[in-house]
C-alpha cells in the first residue's frame, strides 16, 4: 500500500521461537534497508515460564554494527573482546563488529528465577564501506544518558542521532536517526523531514500518522520530505528510524552483512574453519552455519 505518505509499506515475517515470537521486516523483498538500517526485529512481548530464557549461542557478525534497545526485561551480552554488560530497557547495546566479532545474548539468572519478560527491538546498521573492516568495538548506553522529548502528552526517546532538537550521545557511523516514541492515549508528536528515509513502527498499541491508521509490527517507509504528525487515540509505542540513503547496496547473508559478496563467503569459510575469536565466558557452545539461514537479502 502506498500513498502520499508512504513510499512502502513492509509486512513481517514472524517466527515462533517458543514461548516468544519475533516479527522480522528487513531485510525483505520489497526492501533490504531503510537509512543504514538493514535489519529490523521486534522480539515479544512475552513472559517465559519460571526457569526458561533465551540463550543465543555465540554466534559471528561482520561489516555491520548491531544495536539492541529492551522495552521490558534484561539480557546479557558477551562478546570476544571479553566484554560483559547486561542491558535493560531503555538503554542501549551498540556492537560494532567491524572485521568481526562473536557475541552471545543470554537471560540473566534472576530473569530467570521469575520468569523473564522478553520485549525489545533488535536492530543493525550496515557500515559505511570505509568502516567496514574497523576494529571491532562494544558500547553500553544507559537510559539515563539518553535524551528525552516531551511533546503533546508523547514522551520520545532519542536512541541515537539528532531529533526534536535533541542528540544522543550512541556512536554513528552515517547519518542515523532512531527513536522510542511512547504514546499516551490523544498524544502526537510531529515527524520532521530531515532524514534521506524514515520509517514507522507500531510496536504495541495504536497510532496513526495524519489521519492513516497503522498496523502494528508493519514497517510504513515514509516518502522523502514529508512532515507529518504521529497520533494515537488509545496509547501506544511506536519507533521510528532511518538516516542517510546507502548509494551502493549490502548484501545480508544469515549474521554478516557487507558491500562485497565475496567478504561474505570468506566469513562464512572463517566460521566454519574456526577462524573467529572466542567468546571468554561462553566458548563452549557456538551457533553452527545453516544451511538456509533464515535471514537473507534479496536481489
Amino acid at each position: 500500500m502506498t500513498d502520499d505518505l508512504f513510499i512502502q509499506t513492509i509486512e513481517p515475517t514472524t517466527h515462533d521461537l517458543g514461548g516468544f515470537k519475533v516479527h522480522r521486516t528487513l531485510p525483505s523483498r520489497p526492501r533490504t534497508m531503510v537509512g543504514p538500517f538493514v535489519f529490523f526485529d521486534q522480539m515479544g512481548p512475552a513472559h517465559l515460564e519460571v526457569g526458561n530464557g533465551i540463550d543465543v549461542r555465540p554466534h559471528p557478525h561482520i561489516n555491520l554494527a548491531t544495536v539492541t534497545y529492551l522495552y521490558a526485561g534484561a539480557i546479557d551480552h558477551r562478546d570476544s573482546l571479553g566484554t560483559f554488560a547486561t542491558i535493560e530497557p531503555g538503554a542501549v547495546n551498540l556492537m560494532t563488529a567491524g572485521r568481526g566479532i562473536v557475541h552471545s545474548e543470554r537471560s540473566p539468572a534472576s530473569e530467570r528465577d521469575k520468569g523473564p519478560d522478553l520485549s525489545g527491538i533488535q536492530t543493525w546498521l550496515a557500515l559505511p564501506e570505509r568502516y567496514e573492516e574497523i576494529a571491532p568495538a562494544f558500547e553500553h548506553v544507559p537510559a539515563a544518558r539518553l535524551p528525552i522529548v516531551q511533546s503533546g502528552g508523547a514522551t520520545a526517546r532519542v536512541i541515537m542521532g539528532n531529533l526534536w532538537g535533541e542528540s544522543a550521545p550512541t556512536t554513528v557511523y552515517a547519518g542515523t536517526i532512531y527513536a522510542d516514541i511512547l504514546l499516551e492515549p490523544g498524544a502526537s508528536i510531529p515527524i520532521d523531514a530531515g532524514a534521506d528515509e524514515r520509517a514507522l513502527y507500531v510496536a504495541m498499541g495504536e497510532a496513526s500518522v495524519d489521519g492513516m491508521k497503522l498496523e502494528p509490527t508493519t514497517l510504513y517507509v515514509l516518502r522523502p520530505g514529508i512532515a507529518a504528525t504521529l497520533r494515537s487515540e488509545n496509547g501506544g509505542r511506536v519507533v521510528l528510524c532511518g538516516g542517510e540513503d546507502f548509494k551502493t547496496p549490502r548484501h545480508v547473508w544469515w549474521n554478516f552483512v557487507s558491500s562485497s559478496r565475496d567478504r561474505i563467503n570468506q566469513a562464512k569459510a572463517d566460521w566454519k574453519a574456526g577462524n573467529f575469536p572466542k567468546v571468554p565466558g561462553d566458548d563452549k557452545e557456538f551457533i553452527p552455519i545453516p544451511e538456509v539461514p533464515l535471514t537473507v537479502s534479496y536481489p
